[in-house]
């Protein structure tokens, strides 16, 4: 006998409302992603980095049979195993998915440092979202002058850090989940080389190819 179909593609778990949305962009953003738009819900874990990777398999213990895939993602730091690294922080996480009802159906994505790091590009649509457009010094000269960039470096050492100061000097926006969602709506990944969010990339593609059309 058949399984039933499930409800959805997909459940995605998230340390916060920045994250999630930032997250929910890049899914609608499908084709940028090089996947098909997957039917998803979002949650957020009330105790954020830590829940998410100590508590992720009980959290979505409930979904397990209505959504064919999870997805797990947190920021390194903060969630009490920054000595680890990512992979291994990552892998103990999914096991625990694992025997919990997901088999192989779930996957996590860890940030290292934190999910600011995907932010840093060149794009001049970063500029502009953080209010930095038409200023003197722009926004990367600005962070060289300040030591929290080097010239030819793709992004800051301490990203949130000076994501939070780029915000504060410009005083056009307060940190929010639209200013997160505003960003992944439109800076470009492309180029994008952060080995979590190839990771992430990776995992949706395969999950979620897109439907090539057989030639009649």
């Amino acid at each position: 006998m058949r399984p039933e179909p499930y409800e959805k593609d997909l459940v995605v778990l998230l340390a916060d409302r920045d994250a999630e949305a930032a997250v929910v962009e890049l899914l609608q953003r499908a084709g940028d992603m090089g996947i098909r738009l997957p039917a998803f819900d979002t949650h957020t874990h009330p105790m954020r980095d830590p829940g998410c990777f100590r508590h992720s398999h009980e959290f979505l213990r409930a979904f397990h049979q209505t959504h064919e895939h999870a997805l797990v993602l947190f920021d390194l730091d903060g969630c009490g195993q920054e000595r680890r690294g990512r992979e291994k922080v990552e892998r103990e996480a999914e096991t625990r998915l694992a025997v919990n009802g997901w088999d192989d159906r779930a996957a996590v994505v860890v940030i290292a440092p934190e999910l600011e790091a995907w932010v840093w590009s060149d794009s001049p649509a970063v500029d502009r979202i953080l209010g930095w457009e038409d200023r003197e010094p722009g926004l990367r000269e600005w962070l060289r002058q300040r030591r929290m960039i080097r010239a030819g470096q793709p992004k800051p050492r301490q990203p949130k850090e000076t994501f939070l100061e780029a915000l504060r000097v410009s005083r056009s926006r307060r940190r929010s989940a639209a200013l997160y969602s505003d960003l992944a709506q439109v800076v470009d990944f492309a180029p994008c080389i952060d080995p979590a969010f190839l990771k992430l990339k990776m995992t949706l593609q395969a999950w979620f190819p897109i439907e090539r059309r057989s030639d009649v």
